[in-house]
């Protein structure tokens, strides 16, 4: 278990953004609503060079959130010791407000698979990811949050849901949660459930991040609308009243607008942030 007593900075309940290089000017000049950044741990492991520099300088102005996305959190074998130590050097010198890492796996002994792949809810998986998680609270010295996923299909091996997944993982291992109210929403409509039901059995009172972003819709073999999270478009109208269902249970969260592929000019981005924004003023008034 995690040294709960260590002092870490915190994001505060504002609106954030993730990070792109192309936007560093615009954001020192003038980042508008946005209260903290994240950044993708992978893109910043290296020694040295413009981007640690900015990344330096950036942290001197807004908290930072570090999202990873290749631990491989849910994978079989063990975690690469490598890449866990090359992020551990990262949260040593920037000393991030928050970590998070996703609900999946990506690798398969020496191969890496370049995308976060679904498991079966069950308590091999359970216990497997429990193991995972404790032993990066204790090389990280830091409580991390886990991220609920994107499904695209279900496994007959589950025998709990999601949510309960979650719940017990959390409780066990005292991280804390990611929740992408996105994701919910893709799933939600690629697996046939309600959303809002979803929502109203997640451990909301251990979630430390809210998340939301875009994504495209296309169509499966039968017809049936398939939803793929891209990060790759503007939030579309029903996940941001989604987000306020969800904020109206939760309270305020720190709340990110996740925009990773095509990314967009600055105004573009900071207009999203400024709903986030608005959405959280909503929820607190």
């Amino acid at each position: 278990m995690l040294d709960a007593n260590k002092p870490f900075p915190s994001l505060p309940a504002k609106s954030g953004v993730g990070y792109k290089p192309q936007h560093f000017a615009e954001i020192m000049q003038d980042a508008g609503p946005v209260g903290w950044l994240e950044i993708h741990a992978e893109n910043y492991m290296g020694d040295g060079g413009r981007p640690l520099a900015q990344l330096r300088h950036l942290s001197e102005s807004f908290p930072i959130s570090v999202h990873g996305v290749g631990l491989s959190i849910g994978g079989e074998g063990a975690l690469d010791s490598e890449h866990l130590a090359r992020l551990r050097h990262l949260c040593e010198w920037l000393n991030p407000a928050s970590f998070s890492e996703h609900l999946a796996w990506s690798s398969h002994e020496s191969a890496f698979l370049n995308d976060l792949l679904p498991l079966p809810y069950n308590t091999v998986t359970l216990n497997r990811v429990a193991d995972h998680i404790d032993q990066v609270q204790e090389v990280l010295g830091r409580q991390m949050l886990l991220e609920n996923p994107s499904s695209y299909l279900a496994f007959e091996a589950s025998d709990m849901s999601e949510t309960e997944f979650l719940r017990q993982i959390s409780n066990r291992t005292g991280c804390g949660l990611l929740l992408d109210v996105n994701n919910v929403f893709v799933s939600a409509t690629n697996l046939g459930y309600s959303p809002q039901a979803y929502i109203d059995d997640f451990a909301l009172a251990n979630v430390g991040e809210i998340h939301l972003g875009g994504h495209d819709e296309d169509e499966d073999d039968a017809g049936r609308p398939l939803l793929i999270d891209s990060h790759g478009r503007e939030v579309i109208d029903p996940v941001w009243a989604l987000l306020d269902y969800t904020l109206e249970r939760s309270g305020v969260r720190p709340l990110l607008v996740e925009w990773d592929n095509d990314v967009p000019e600055w105004p573009l981005l900071a207009a999203e942030a400024e709903r986030a924004d608005a959405a959280l003023q909503k929820a607190l008034a």
